[in-house]
């Protein structure tokens, strides 16, 4: 599971990292948190328009479900897609020919201890920004709601754990699919099969190592304001019960 990011960059920074311009420039503002719940905006990159940045409502919604969006979402969970079933389902009119990054700078995974969940913030270390964490990408994909307005929703593709990420997620043991840098560009081609996109799925998760630290679980207090720089500060785990 995936439902909770962060993206504390600059405009610029991600503009910068990712070679792309954001399409509607004021509609993008930092965030220390953002809940996948509110169904809000994800920044993505469309594989058809790799040098443009849209706004894209988090969770999938396919064609048919676009008559009426609030009562899919009431029935619906697609703010993630599970890697595996990609090409079955809800996800698979946007399997092959609408696959996109979406731009984080961090994410939250739940860890169970003793039988309650402590969110984990999770993030690769960078010496590169004053904040110390590294922009990534998740792969995804998207659906168009409106194309006068460049209306779009989208979903975090995610994949087993790896040997990390089992031990902060350690239940469900998912992970959202990070995708390595260098993969984006293949990631985009509409060229590839059914098959091709298995196998990068399979192999194209990032070979960068990750950190992760308890944080405070005011996170999952839905009618809280946490989109606040504490909410991504380590807490000692003693001190959350």
């Amino acid at each position: 599971m995936c439902y909770e990011t962060t993206s504390t960059k600059k405009a610029k920074q991600i503009e910068k990292h990712f070679k792309a311009d954001f399409e509607i420039s004021d509609e993008y503002e930092p965030y220390f948190h953002k809940s996948g719940f509110s169904y809000s905006n994800l920044q993505i990159i469309k594989m058809d328009e790799a040098e443009k940045i849209y706004p894209a409502s988090w969770g999938l919604v396919p064609d048919w479900g676009t008559k009426n969006i609030e009562a899919f979402r009431k029935k619906y969970n697609t703010l993630n897609t599970k890697s595996e079933t990609l090409f079955s389902g809800l996800s698979k009119g946007s399997a092959l020919n609408k696959r996109c990054i979406i731009l984080v700078d961090g994410f939250f995974e739940p860890h169970k201890q003793g039988g309650v969940s402590i969110p984990n913030f999770c993030y690769i270390p960078s010496k590169e920004y004053d904040d110390g964490k590294d922009l990534l990408a998740f792969a995804g994909i998207y659906s168009e709601i409106d194309k006068s307005s460049d209306s779009y929703t989208c979903s975090i593709l995610t994949t087993a754990a790896n040997d990390f990420f089992e031990k902060v997620h350690n239940v469900k043991k998912r992970m959202p699919l990070v995708l390595a840098k260098e993969l984006y560009s293949e990631w985009f081609n509409d060229g590839l099969s059914k098959e091709n996109i298995i196998e990068l799925m399979k192999n194209g998760f990032t070979s960068k190592e990750f950190s992760a630290h308890p944080v405070s679980r005011d996170l999952y207090k839905r009618g809280l304001n946490t989109n606040k720089e504490y909410i991504i500060e380590p807490i000692d785990k003693a001190t959350l019960f």
